[in-house]
């Protein structure tokens, strides 16, 4: 309040003192029986009556400034911390999904975070805050709240890499969840396919994709991705399903490896890229 005032007497001073001057003018012309000094003082009661209002207006006007700005500072301030809050909050629920996870799985796993990406077209691949001594072992999947994410493909003591599902060396025996049909998914580059899917397979635009248990990488059921189209409908006698991935590459930054490296024989459908130099 004193802030206000002494902004207001620095820039309305001269204004102050003459209102002062008026006041004391008034009071004396107001003692004054006479009808000209009533006739003045009537006059000056008007001008002074202006005069306050003007004030009056000036004053409400810092006023209103001051807490406008106040106001201006608190929003900011709020919106800064809201901000905050919504990032704890996505960041809460999506560990409370991973928890959820872990709960429900029969095998042991392993939370992880991602501390750098290789997002390239054709080499995808994560790198993991866990390592040889957390017994992380090159062939082990790794998954998110929403399915899996790919393959550890390296490990040293403190560190894995992981080759992401958008990465052409990983292939991948997958399931068709409703009609059951087995098909080899791997990434082409701009899109995650199943090739060489006969036309008489039973596989449509919708249908959820999983892992096989034919895999000799990845075993047990995870989710990978839904059906959104098929190429080569027309020509041939072979379409090639095209996948989305239920897990987003770009934003994914916690993480589970499940420690299990399946020992099916190798000369099957997929790579066996873990053995690879």
């Amino acid at each position: 309040m004193f802030k206000i005032f002494s902004a207001i007497w620095k820039k309305f001073k001269e204004y102050i003192v003459l209102l002062l001057l008026l006041i004391i003018s008034l009071i004396i012309l107001s003692s004054n029986q006479k009808p000209s000094a009533k006739k003045a003082s009537s006059v000056f009661f008007g001008v002074f009556a202006n005069f306050s209002s003007v004030i009056s207006d000036a004053l409400d006007i810092a006023k209103y400034k001051s807490e406008n700005s106040s106001l201006r500072k608190t929003n900011a301030e709020l919106m800064l911390e809201i901000n905050k809050l919504r990032q704890y909050g996505i960041e809460n629920s999506e560990l409370k999904d991973l928890l959820g996870i872990k709960d429900t799985l029969h095998y042991p796993i392993l939370p992880a975070n991602v501390v750098s990406k290789s997002l390239s077209r054709s080499q995808g691949t994560f790198t993991l805050n866990v390592g040889r001594r957390d017994s992380v072992r090159p062939g082990m999947p790794v998954i998110n709240e929403f399915g899996l994410v790919g393959i550890v493909y390296s490990t040293s003591s403190n560190y894995s890499i992981v080759r992401t599902l958008e990465n052409l060396d990983l292939s991948l025996t997958v399931k068709d969840e409703r009609s059951r049909v087995d098909g080899v998914m791997k990434w082409n580059g701009a899109n995650l396919v199943i090739i060489n899917v006969p036309k008489t397979f039973d596989v449509e635009p919708g249908d959820r994709i999983i892992t096989s248990n034919l895999s000799s990488i990845v075993a047990m059921p995870v989710p990978v991705g839904v059906v959104v189209g098929l190429n080569n409908v027309e020509t041939g006698i072979f379409n090639e399903v095209k996948i989305k991935p239920f897990v987003d590459f770009v934003t994914t930054e916690n993480v589970f490896v499940i420690k299990v490296v399946e020992s099916k024989e190798e000369d099957n459908l997929e790579l066996n890229f873990y053995n690879r130099k």
